[in-house]
């Protein structure tokens, strides 16, 4: 793990630049979306910063919803710590910004969403590695050939752990190749869109049971759960319409 490096006199963060890096790559991809579907791919920019700005509130807002005794008890130092990001929070905070954007652009929300769902698995690969760097995140103790200690962690182990952070960016990287080569071959819209949330869902669903610290059926294995179940049945419905257009 590389929590950190310099260049010169510069420090770099790895999470951060790993975050940085992920929002660039994702706002390509959904620029060159939206030019190929024939909207205007200017808008890419100010919705790649709304998602960022709600996706980080929302994601905080959900940490502290899950740590309420933290809060009462230290409410300032749990309110602005650079720690507590949880997905689905995030996810909900990141959308609903990004659909301000997108009503004010006056876009068409199948196709907009459509263009932006590739971008979000590719973002989440880059996001998960950057918690594989800063050393969070990971599974439970392991003695498998790829297990690894994480002693500067946050927190660090002494012991060797399962790598469930590459785990979940590498299955984001198969899911991104998947949504690409399936763009131009599903025919209506939203239905990209229902395809990535299930497939998010059913990768988050599996990766907690060997995440570290969670007992059971957590939380959020349940929305994980539900969420592709959902997904899921809405692709299957999108799909059995009959075709109007082709596929753009």
């Amino acid at each position: 793990m590389y929590p950190d490096f310099s260049v010169g006199p510069l420090t770099f963060h790895t999470f951060g630049l790993m975050m940085a890096l992920g929002f660039v790559a994702a706002s390509t991809v959904v620029y060159f979306e939206l030019k190929r579907k024939g909207l205007n791919p200017e808008c890419v920019y100010w919705i790649a910063i709304a998602a960022a700005a709600g996706g980080l509130l929302g994601s905080k807002i959900h940490y502290l919803l899950l740590h309420l005794d933290d809060l009462k008890s230290d409410p300032l130092s749990s309110a602005f710590s650079g720690a507590g990001l949880v997905w689905y929070g995030g996810f909900i905070g990141g959308l609903g910004a990004a659909m301000i954007v997108i009503r004010l652009y006056r876009l068409p929300w199948g196709k907009a969403f459509d263009a932006g769902a590739p971008g979000l698995a590719l973002g989440y690969a880059f996001g998960r590695m950057g918690c594989f760097l800063n050393g969070d995140d990971y599974g439970k103790p392991s003695d498998l050939p790829w297990a690894m200690e994480f002693r500067d962690g946050s927190p660090p182990t002494h012991f060797k752990v399962q790598p469930t952070q590459l785990y979940e960016s590498f299955s984001s990287l198969l899911i991104f190749a998947l949504l690409m080569f399936l763009r131009k071959k599903l025919k209506h819209d939203w239905a990209l869109t229902c395809l990535y949330v299930a497939l998010a869902g059913i990768e988050r669903f599996l990766v907690e049971f060997v995440r570290a610290n969670r007992m059971g059926q957590s939380q959020q294995q349940i929305l994980a759960l539900a969420t592709a179940v959902i997904a899921a049945v809405a692709f299957v419905w999108i799909q059995a319409r009959p075709s109007k257009v082709p596929a753009s």
